[in-house]
């Protein structure tokens, strides 16, 4: 489970399935693709308020993230 800043001024909680290709110290601070317009599901047996996107292939999983720097909760075009 994540919490993830939207930059609505409440973090939600993501059920995301990247235990295994990411440590927790890697993820602070990252900014990453979230998919929030989408309805709470649970999860694992936790609710999931969106969803973190990325990129897997046969051996790798790679998180979305930005080339640079923008404002938290930034709409994704």
């Amino acid at each position: 489970m994540l919490t993830v800043d939207i930059g609505d001024g409440t973090p939600r909680q993501v059920v995301a399935g990247i235990k295994g290709p990411y440590q927790a110290s890697e993820l602070i601070g990252k900014q990453v693709v979230v998919v929030t317009n989408l309805k709470p599901a649970t999860l694992r047996g936790v609710e999931s308020q969106g969803m973190v996107l990325a990129a897997q292939d046969s051996d790798t999983l790679a998180l979305l993230t930005l080339d640079r720097p923008v404002q938290v909760g930034s709409t994704v075009k």
